[in-house]
This record gives C-alpha cells, structure tokens and sequence, in this order.
C-alpha cells in the first residue's frame, strides 16, 4: 500500500494539498461526503489535476508540505506544460 500526494483544483480554481491511500475515495469525500477538508466543502466540485505516490506516510507528509510551501505558478508547473504569468 502508497500514499499519493494529490492536488486538487476547487471550482473557484483556487488549490488544495493532500494526502491519502485511496485517490478516488478521497475525490468522493471531497466532493460530497462529510469527511472532505472543510476548505473543499465550500468551493465543491474538486477535481485531481497532480498526484504521486510515496511508500511511508511520513515521506507523503513530508511532500506535502513542500508543495504547500510552492507558489501557485510553481504548483501549476507540477501538472501544467504551458507557462503562467
């Protein structure tokens, strides 16, 4: 079993950091259940634009925390091709 570090796009096109061990469950708690982040509840529906995958919890966390840190235009560059401005 990984952990996957994901990045999720908000309707308001705002981005949101996680980490889980089953990307298409935590899509659907995301989006509809009680257990997503309170920050995605409000900007529903969400939709995964990045993810990657780590073998311990602690190596998952420790990502994520250093994509937290990363500007928008950094973090956009992680899933997008083209440049942003």
């Amino acid at each position: 079993m990984g952990w996957f570090v994901y990045l999720a796009q908000c309707a308001d096109d705002s981005l949101y950091t996680g980490i889980t061990t089953d990307l298409v469950r935590r899509e659907i708690e995301h989006n509809g259940g009680t257990k997503g982040a309170k920050y995605t509840r409000i900007r529903r529906p969400i939709r995964f634009v990045y993810s990657e995958t780590w073998l311990t919890r602690s190596e998952a966390s420790q990502r994520e925390y250093a994509i937290k840190k990363l500007t928008r235009k950094e973090k956009k560059q992680l899933y997008c091709t083209e440049s942003f401005d």
